[in-house]
């Protein structure tokens, strides 16, 4: 069954951001080599087991929230089953190199959520 495997946390202070939930939550938050600013999240829960990770990255639009995004299998057939049931697809399947691929829906309320696809060999 899909469920929520991701977490995206917009933010115009990326450093600020970090601080923040790392002195709330705990959380585990690196910047990965590379040029992209973007941060990594490692999450526990209540007893130390490892959680749902996340990542941070600038914000893109003013009222950019925090996205869940939902493992699925197929992008394409999960973007059809969202599209018939009234949904809209924003941001159609992208590439995360190494990772897997990723599409950005909007529900019938309006609420932003990532699909996320699975593949190392993503390019």
């Amino acid at each position: 069954m899909p469920t929520i495997v991701h977490f995206d946390i917009p933010a115009e202070d990326l450093e600020r951001a970090r601080r923040f939930y790392e002195h709330v939550f705990g959380w585990k938050i690196e910047q990965p080599p590379g040029p992209i600013p973007y941060y990594l999240i490692e999450t526990t829960d209540l007893a130390g087991n490892p959680g749902v990770g996340g990542g941070m990255g600038p914000r893109q639009q003013p009222d950019e929230q925090i996205k869940q995004f939902i493992g699925v299998e197929s992008i394409a057939a999960y973007i059809e089953k969202v599209e018939a049931l009234g949904g809209s697809l924003v941001a159609p399947r992208m590439a995360v190199p190494g990772w897997g691929y990723l599409a950005i829906c909007r529900d019938t309320e309006q609420n932003l959520f990532g699909l996320w696809e699975e593949d190392n060999e993503a390019r």
